[in-house]
């Protein structure tokens, strides 16, 4: 699969803008808050819905702008898409595929996966469990619609919850009807505590191999699911807890607890690594992660590198230019110097100054 080209429309620092990339290794280079990753952020968008970032639609519109537009060619063994994403500030957006509209997010995932690394991922491991689910969600997203359809019925009974338990500090005659919300809770969550085991024993298939080489040889990393509660106890816990979440007024267990621990030669390394083993186990991640894709979809997905590279130490950075070779990447950079222009093949080049972008070749 290969994006073809962009339009935008409004969106972040640009005005206008079209481009037309090349299947291979295409660079995006100028200096900071020029607009480099706003591109590579419209592209995910476009994949996925959401931003790498967290951002809200109403935060990725020009100021004084009401909507903005977002328009992506790509093509995917042959056949081409385009997928057109109209994003309002105060509505819900608008996604269209191939000029057809559709209602559900879910009918986009499949058609295209990406794979977003930025140098925020190097501190996956070492910040808090919510960036890791947040992983977990959007990388399964892309790859099981049946995730997706447990994760949004899964939020919207705990946000029904939630607000219940709050309403209960006034309205206790209530209390009964927390039981609507908590048989959607075990119903979804146990769904979801299926599909988030799947994928970490995925990955562990792959991640091995990976980290072993990164390493040198030196370490094994394994990846742990570490679920707030097991399936065939969620129904149970929940009961049991709500004493305390009516004191609390809020949900306290469940798959939005949830967490992942990295063990590195069966040490914790969350809590006892070095900064240098948890980056290099980010870095195996998201390799694992290209290569999770490829093994279930067959074909790779399409890589955005986000300023990463100057991240990495020279080892990191040439096991991970190593891969790229067949899958078609966009990386940004401050500048082009000599260890991009010298290690690794460049397809397209492209110079970005103030929402302006020229293509050099």
């Amino acid at each position: 699969m290969i994006v073809e080209s962009i339009e935008l429309k409004n969106y972040r620092n640009y005005d206008e803008l079209h481009m037309d990339f090349n299947q291979g290794t295409n660079i995006l280079y100028g200096d900071n808050a020029q607009g480099k990753t706003n591109v590579l952020e419209a592209i995910y968008v476009c994949c996925t819905t959401k931003s790498h970032r967290g951002s809200k639609d109403r935060d990725m519109i020009q100021f004084e702008r009401d909507e903005s537009h977002i328009k992506l060619n790509i093509r995917k063994h042959d056949v081409p898409y385009r997928i057109d994403m109209h994003l309002k500030k105060n509505k819900p957006k608008g996604v269209a595929i191939n000029g057809i509209p559709i209602k559900k997010a879910s009918e986009l995932f499949g058609i295209v996966n990406v794979v977003f690394f930025s140098p925020e991922d190097l501190n996956l491991i070492k910040n808090g469990p919510s960036e890791r689910r947040r992983f977990i969600d959007l990388e399964l997203c892309q790859l099981n619609k049946l995730y997706v359809h447990s994760l949004i019925q899964y939020n919207r009974s705990l946000l029904q919850r939630n607000k219940l338990l709050k309403e209960l500090f006034f309205r206790p005659e209530y209390e009964g009807t927390l039981d609507v919300w908590d048989m959607q809770l075990v119903q979804y969550g146990k769904e979801m505590i299926r599909y988030r085991s799947q994928f970490i024993d995925q990955l562990n298939e792959i991640i091995y191999d990976i980290h072993n080489q990164l390493s040198g040889g030196r370490e094994s990393l394994h990846i742990c699911y570490d679920p707030n509660v097991v399936m065939e106890d969620f129904e149970q816990a929940l009961k049991k807890s709500r004493p305390q979440d009516m004191k609390q007024k809020t949900t306290l267990v469940g798959p939005h607890r949830d967490d992942i621990g990295f063990y590195v030669n069966n040490i914790d390394i969350r809590k006892f690594g070095s900064q240098g083993q948890q980056r290099t186990a980010a870095l195996s991640l998201k390799l694992a992660e290209i290569e999770l894709v490829k093994k279930l979809v067959n074909d790779y997905p399409i890589l955005l590198l986000d300023d990463v590279l100057s991240e990495l130490d020279e080892n990191r950075q040439n096991h991970l230019l190593s891969g790229i070779n067949h899958i078609q990447t966009m990386i940004t950079c401050t500048g082009l110097d000599d260890f991009i222009n010298n290690r690794f093949q460049i397809d397209k080049v492209f110079k970005v100054i103030d929402g302006i972008v020229v293509s050099e070749n």
